[in-house]
C-alpha cells in the first residue's frame, strides 16, 4: 500500500529547529499530489493541518505557527518539507504529511516533535 514516509523529528529544546521530510513513492505523486499539508496530532487532541502547499508552490499556515514554519516540496525527489524554528513546547506532536484534503489510505507512521527543555 502506498503512503507517506515522514522523518526528521526528534527532542529539541524551546527555540530550536527541525526540518520533517516527507518522502512519497513515485506513483503516488504522478496521481494525486496537487495539494501536500502537514498535519500534526498531539496526545489527547484531534489532528490538525499546520501547513499547506499547491503545485505551484502558494503556501498557507494556520495561524500557530505562521512565521515559524515553512512548508516546501522538491517535485523532483517525490518530497515536502516542513523547515520548523523558533519551536514552542506547544509544538510538540506527531507530524504527518498527506494530500489535502487528507487520504485516509495515505496516512504514514509520523514523526514525533517534542519540545522541551
Amino acid at each position: 500500500q502506498a503512503q507517506f514516509v515522514e522523518s526528521g523529528g526528534g527532542l529539541v529544546q524551546p527555540g530550536g529547529s527541525l526540518r520533517l521530510s516527507c518522502a512519497a513513492s513515485r506513483s503516488i505523486f504522478s496521481i494525486d499530489i496537487d495539494v501536500m499539508g502537514w498535519y500534526r496530532q498531539a496526545p489527547g487532541k484531534q489532528r490538525e493541518l499546520v501547513a499547506t502547499i499547491w503545485s505551484g508552490g502558494i503556501t498557507s499556515y494556520a495561524d500557530s505557527v505562521k512565521g515559524r514554519f515553512t512548508i516546501s516540496r522538491d517535485n523532483a525527489r517525490n518530497t515536502v518539507y516542513l523547515q520548523m524554528n523558533s519551536l514552542k513546547p506547544e509544538d510538540t506532536a506527531v507530524y504527518y504529511c498527506n494530500t489535502k484534503p487528507a487520504k485516509p489510505w495515505y496516512w504514514g507512521q509520523g514523526t514525533q516533535v517534542t519540545v522541551s527543555s
